[in-house]
């Protein structure tokens, strides 16, 4: 069965790090398309960061840029979200999916999704 697991979410103060993670089971990533996502309350989904299959190509949100990184370890079936310098309107709860459409826009249809994992920035 597909399956993506985020982890590495928690309470950070501002100017903090934090590295998520998400790791697959059941399938491979090698010939995705990955992408984290966040949700804050009252706001609708949107993409943070997404990264092609190969790692050749990458997209981040402007809100996000110079602060975040996106990267994967197809030998761990596993993509990671450095996030440094974190704000408080970081706050949300942070989505990794997963689409075998390699170089796609990132926007929130993507066709498999983790439960997500919560990131509070606050002092």
């Amino acid at each position: 069965q597909l399956q993506l697991v985020e982890s590495g979410g928690g309470l950070v103060q501002p100017g903090g790090s934090l590295r998520l993670s998400c790791a697959a089971s059941g399938f491979t990533l090698d010939y995705y398309a990955i992408g984290w996502f966040r949700q804050a309350p009252g706001k609708e989904r949107e993409g943070v960061s997404c990264i092609s299959s190969s790692a050749r190509s990458t997209y981040y949100a402007d809100s996000v840029k110079g602060r975040f990184t996106i990267s994967r370890d197809n030998a761990k079936n596993t993509v990671y979200l450095q996030m440094n310098s974190l704000k408080p309107e970081d706050t949300a709860v942070y989505y990794c999916a997963a689409d075998p459409q390699d170089y796609r826009a990132c926007e929130p249809d993507f066709g498999a999704w983790g439960q997500g994992t919560r990131v509070t920035v606050s002092s």
